[in-house]
């Protein structure tokens, strides 16, 4: 039980970092960036054939956040320079990346088994951790990443032009009668949300021994969950205390599928169902205030008829 556990925290880590990113593109900067299906996987591509080439991880790591930054460079340039609705940009770019990210793999799959000879970021933490704590380590560098990021994004969104970037997301008309330009706080915006969603699948590459094209997939639905499980765990109005819900959301998102997936052939599902899974988790969260407020309406009619007929 406590490795399946950690097994969880350390994929609801990663996934922290997605959603961080996610977070600033749909709620930060009320962007729909449909894109993070095809980042996701580039960062995860770019780290790949690096580590294959041999190449140090931590500089193939930097590599694959950069290029996440350019891809969301790009979705921004579509609707910033040329006037292409926000929805449209992002899936422009993601069909794109498919192509460039089978361009840059040359193959659909890279695997970066330790067996093969390959040096990921997995493998140096394992080699220089002593033997009694390698098994809570990982986690624990992976919830020092999170929290690293969590800090440098809060005093981010502090600055100048992190202000610029929450107020286009809360009122672009009136930022720009102010004088700020609303094409660049949304190519910064972007560009910040990709490289975040670009770092989270190349870490996970990593994780989990290998990267595909196909990893991206519904990523888009993943990091939206957790980013809702949040607001609804959490109520916060600071940046702080945002941020610290979306991790938050995204651990107890990750623990959610886990558990479907581990308990839920009882009731007849496969691993085959995770998007399915997926799927319902999200359509169970929006719901849910909605069901809430009809409940709350329906107990409220229900007590004035009662206090009606006592009268």
């Amino acid at each position: 039980m406590v490795g399946f556990i950690l097994h969880v925290l350390e994929e609801g880590l990663l996934f922290a970092i997605l959603s961080l990113g996610v977070y600033i593109s749909f709620r930060a900067l009320n962007f729909p960036d449909l894109s993070v299906d095809g980042t996701y996987p580039l960062g995860a591509a770019v780290v790949a054939i690096m580590i294959f080439k041999g190449i140090n991880p931590f500089i193939a790591i930097i590599v694959a956040t950069l290029a996440g930054g350019l891809a969301g460079l790009f979705t921004g340039f579509l609707h910033t320079r040329l006037k292409i609705a926000p929805l449209l940009s992002g899936i422009l770019t993601m069909i794109c990346l498919y192509s460039i990210n089978l361009r840059i793999m040359g193959r659909p799959n890279i695997s970066l088994s330790p067996y093969l000879g390959h040096r990921t970021f997995m493998t140096v933490v394992k080699e220089t951790s002593l033997p009694l704590i390698s098994e809570y380590l990982i986690p624990l560098i992976f919830l020092g990443i999170v929290f690293i990021l969590k800090f440098v994004l809060d005093v981010f969104l502090h600055t100048e032009i992190g202000l610029a970037i929450r107020a286009t997301g809360d009122n672009e008309e009136m930022i720009r009668s102010e004088g700020v330009n609303t094409d660049t706080t949304k190519l910064v915006g972007l560009s910040l949300s990709n490289g975040l969603v670009a770092l989270s699948g190349a870490l996970f590459a990593q994780y989990q021994g290998f990267a595909d094209i196909g990893m991206g997939i519904g990523m888009i639905i993943a990091g939206l969950a957790s980013v809702i499980t949040g607001e609804a765990l959490i109520r916060g109005r600071t940046i702080s205390i945002i941020t610290l819900e979306v991790i938050i959301g995204a651990i107890v998102y990750r623990l959610a599928i886990a558990m479907a997936l581990r308990w839920g052939y009882n009731f007849g599902f496969k691993p085959t169902d995770l998007k399915l899974l997926t799927g319902l988790l999200v359509i169970i969260i929006l719901a849910f205030p909605v069901i809430k407020k009809k409940m709350q309406s329906k107990f409220l009619k229900n007590n004035k008829n009662l206090k009606g007929t006592k009268c």
